[in-house]
């Protein structure tokens, strides 16, 4: 028997010692894999092409939440908006589903429930298989910076949509245009004179240049019946006219409805009823509180002026309403 013949006569292949290679021309045997650490040069090529696409989709997504950032501030445009919003929300999730598709594992992994610490051979491979990743993914950190990229401008994308809502409120609900020796007007400007007014009249007038506030409208009275001001208003009704918000301040309907035979001004909302001789006391209805009354007096022309502002707030209560 000679050593090419195995003990049944067939022939044996020859190998080669452990870790060569096999004879000129020889192939490895079916099965084998390249030697621990190489990469296969396909698996590079997808590598390098998911790079590509991931990070174009990052940068595309910064690109739209910019133009959306621009175009907002620019007055914006709808169709515009849509558009650039679409694009950055669509870049990022196009760039985070191909970040997984390229450089996640995809393998359902099942084990039975061990003993938490790994053995030396689980750390190992770990680490053999991360590494071999990091080889794969060779632009990790520029990727990660373009996500955050695009997070962050998409976020400060999103800020802008806030200067919709307005100016913050302050002290704007608790105070008014009106101020000490501005005239009183009609809608269409006309300043009010006290002869003007006739008795169990009522007029709708607003400050001067402030005729399309939302919190101006103020009822101007002539009434019949003896005033009983509260005190510290004994000098806010000249010549018997006396001036409420016209406002309820029950949900801020306009109050619009005066019975003069009984000095009573209605809100037809909700029927909340104000005694205009007694500082507009509710009498009836869900409102609680008087309406403001707005301090007046008469110029040298003869014409009817704010001596300040209203008594207090007008329209409905707020959470610091009574705060200074």
């Amino acid at each position: 028997m000679t050593s090419d013949e195995s003990p049944s006569g067939a022939p044996q292949r020859a190998t080669p010692p452990h870790g060569g290679t096999p004879p000129h021309g020889g192939t490895h045997p079916q099965g084998d894999t390249p030697p621990h650490g190489d990469t296969p040069t396909g698996s590079h090529h997808a590598g390098r092409a998911g790079e590509r696409s991931v990070a174009a989709a990052f940068a595309l997504s910064m690109a739209a939440a910019l133009g959306l950032a621009v175009v907002y501030w620019r007055g914006g445009q709808p169709q515009l908006e849509g558009t650039f919003l679409a694009l950055a929300l669509g870049g990022l999730g196009v760039g985070l589903a191909l970040w997984a598709r390229y450089f996640m594992p995809h393998e359902d992994v099942e084990e039975a429930r061990k003993p938490i610490a790994s053995t030396e051979e689980e750390i190992e491979l770990f680490r053999e298989e991360f590494e071999q990743g990091e080889r794969i993914l060779t632009r990790r950190k520029l990727l990660v910076r373009l996500a955050g990229g695009s997070l962050a401008t998409l976020g400060a994308a999103l800020l802008f949509p806030i200067r919709s809502l307005g100016p913050r409120p302050g002290k704007g609900f608790k105070s008014t245009p009106y101020r000490q020796g501005l005239r009183l007007v009609t809608s269409d400007g006309r300043p009010i004179k006290a002869a003007d007014v006739a008795v169990d009249n009522v007029l709708t007038v607003f400050p001067e240049g402030h005729v399309d506030e939302g919190d101006t409208p103020t009822l101007l009275i002539r009434p019949s019946g003896t005033n009983r001001p509260r005190p510290g208003r004994e000098q806010w009704t000249p010549d018997g006219l006396i001036a409420y918000s016209k406002l309820c301040t029950h949900v801020g309907c306009p109050v619009g409805l005066y019975q003069a035979g009984e000095h009573l001004l209605l809100c037809p909302c909700h029927q909340s009823t104000f005694a205009v001789l007694d500082g507009a006391k509710p009498l009836f209805g869900p409102a609680a509180r008087s309406l403001p009354q707005l301090p007046l007096r008469i110029d040298a022309k003869g014409y009817v002026v704010a001596a300040g502002d209203f008594s207090g707030p007008p329209g409905p209560g707020f959470w610091d309403r009574d705060r200074p």
